[in-house]
């Protein structure tokens, strides 16, 4: 699970304000807690693993490659201050938490989903975001989008875009990502990028003369024009999109497996944030702690 993102959406909703005893604000905390322990609620998810990966800060290693990449500028004080106390709470549920720093919490998930796709029946990663559209295998390795109760697989992307996994991190050096701050190539859209690449799949592939196109796009004088000039900022536009595979999580398959809520870890979270209708709320599935 996106963690990062399950806080942002958490904040911005209309769930209550929520104060803990000593005045902190925690209702994007909190709203992450109702979210999670719906989920693991749910019948339809048979989770059987679980982990969730935060960007904290909102900051890594491709801040230093490209100043425009998206940072903590801007995001409201009030929600940055929750990052610690989120991860505290998702530990208080039984969750393992992927706290990243250098790398970012998609890169988590990535690398998460490359490692043991061929251990488990499926990998369900939970984000909207784009950039996780790479890492999808047929029907084992899936996005879900929780809030449009969406299941894309690779042969949806293929049926949605035009293009198959590989070529994402291109499609998105082309028509840019104002969510991470990728600005793209001036005068690529969706259905031009997704027509070269779905022939010609990577940025490599795209002929430097329009004439040598074997797709017809409207405007292909000028878009061949433009992505020549600016081929080399379109290689590090994908290099911004492109996941790493390789952060050193170092869980094993069977940490990650969900054994149920700790019953005193997080009665005592509970009691101690002021959230006595988590407990009461919810039919919870509590861990065996002798079995632990």
């Amino acid at each position: 699970m996106d963690g990062t993102y399950e806080l942002f959406r958490a904040h911005f909703s209309k769930r209550p304000d929520h104060r803990d005893p000593r005045g902190r604000d925690l209702k994007a905390t909190i709203g992450v807690v109702w979210s999670m322990l719906a989920l693991l609620g749910t019948p339809e998810e048979r989770v059987t693993h679980l982990a969730v990966a935060f960007d904290r800060p909102i900051r890594s290693f491709r801040n230093d490659l490209f100043a425009g990449y998206k940072s903590d500028e801007g995001v409201p004080p009030e929600l940055l201050a929750q990052f610690e106390a989120v991860e505290e709470a998702m530990r208080a549920v039984g969750v393992v938490v992927w706290s990243m720093d250098e790398w970012e919490a998609d890169d988590a998930l990535a690398t998460a989903a490359d490692r043991w796709w061929p251990q488990v029946e499926q990998v369900r990663i939970l984000t909207p975001d784009k950039d996780l559209a790479q890492c999808l295998r047929g029907d084992r390795v899936v996005q879900i989008d929780r809030v449009r109760r969406r299941l894309v697989d690779e042969a949806a992307l293929v049926a949605q875009r035009g293009i198959a996994p590989e070529s994402v991190p291109d499609y998105l050096a082309l028509v840019g990502d104002v969510a991470d701050g990728i600005p793209g190539i001036a005068g690529f859209g969706k259905k031009t990028a997704a027509a070269l690449l779905g022939r010609y799949v990577h940025l490599e592939g795209i002929p430097s003369r329009a004439a040598d196109w074997s797709v017809a796009v409207r405007g292909a004088e000028s878009l061949a024009a433009a992505l020549v000039a600016g081929l080399d900022e379109a290689y590090l536009y994908r290099r911004l999109a492109t996941l790493v595979r390789t952060v050193p999580l170092v869980e094993s398959l069977d940490d990650l497996r969900w054994r149920g809520v700790p019953r005193a870890a997080f009665e005592a979270w509970c009691r101690a944030v002021g959230a006595p209708d988590l407990l009461r709320d919810h039919a919870l599935r509590f861990a065996d702690e002798s079995s632990r």
